[in-house]
């Protein structure tokens, strides 16, 4: 393995791991929102097995990189407007994911207690719960797999950097979901994030273009309001 020995490989292997990771939050957060539906002894499993699915989803989806190209090509012309097979997986995915938001936030709003009984009746079943896992893991996947692509000609390099990056998500998972479930405005800033997201996939699918740096300062920034704001109500509790 030669190529392990230049310091080049080093340097991509780290910055693409490192970009991974953050592709990777809205994943985590949207896995801790589906797990925390599920019964208390059920969550761990799902969270654990949908990020393992999504390691093999994305390795498998890296040595069918010719494919997902393919994807990319246009399968219908209107005017200048070009649509792929990736727009429209991009499309739905946003779609999804402003419904799930959408239907949480209202669920926290008009109050939990009918509507998460129901909820939780409804979403009783691990499978049903990795299921919605899996289907939205494909949609992030694009994103993990073009920007690998973009930063490395080496298969190998990229496959270590996404395993490495989910290996190191499914270590935090635990603390980050029992965060935000625990801090209902922490967890309706999470459901914000993933509605802003779900639009900027379809953004995306609809070929405007906006940098996913606004969106994770903007997380960024909200969370550290939120920690201030927790600081503060804890100094007036003491």
């Amino acid at each position: 393995m030669e190529i392990f020995l230049q310091s080049e490989t080093w340097i991509s292997l780290l910055t693409l791991t490192f970009l991974e990771i953050v592709l990777g939050i809205d994943n985590i957060i949207f896995i801790s929102i589906v797990a925390d539906k599920l019964p208390k002894e059920h969550q761990s499993k799902a969270r654990t097995i949908g990020l393992l699915l999504a390691i093999v989803i994305r390795v498998a989806l890296l040595f069918g990189i010719s494919w997902i190209i393919q994807l990319t090509e246009p399968i219908l012309t209107i005017q200048d407007f070009e649509l792929s097979v990736r727009d429209l997986i991009l499309v739905v995915g946003g779609l999804f994911l402003l419904a799930k938001s959408t239907s949480e936030i209202h669920q926290k709003i008009e109050g939990d207690s009918v509507e998460e009984s129901a909820s939780k009746t409804a979403m009783n079943s691990v499978s049903r719960a990795i299921t919605q896992i899996v289907l939205l893991d494909v949609v992030f996947s694009f994103d993990s797999i073009l920007t690998a692509v973009g930063l490395s000609d080496e298969i190998i390099i990229m496959v270590c950097a996404v395993v490495i990056s989910l290996l190191v998500m499914l270590l935090f998972a635990q603390k980050i979901s029992d965060f935000v479930n625990e801090n209902p405005t922490v967890k309706m800033l999470a459901l914000a994030f993933l509605l802003m997201i779900g639009t900027l996939l379809i953004l995306d699918g609809a070929h405007v273009h906006v940098p996913k740096g606004y969106i994770y300062f903007s997380l960024a920034f909200s969370l550290m309001v939120e920690f201030l704001n927790q600081k503060m109500r804890k100094k007036k509790t003491a």
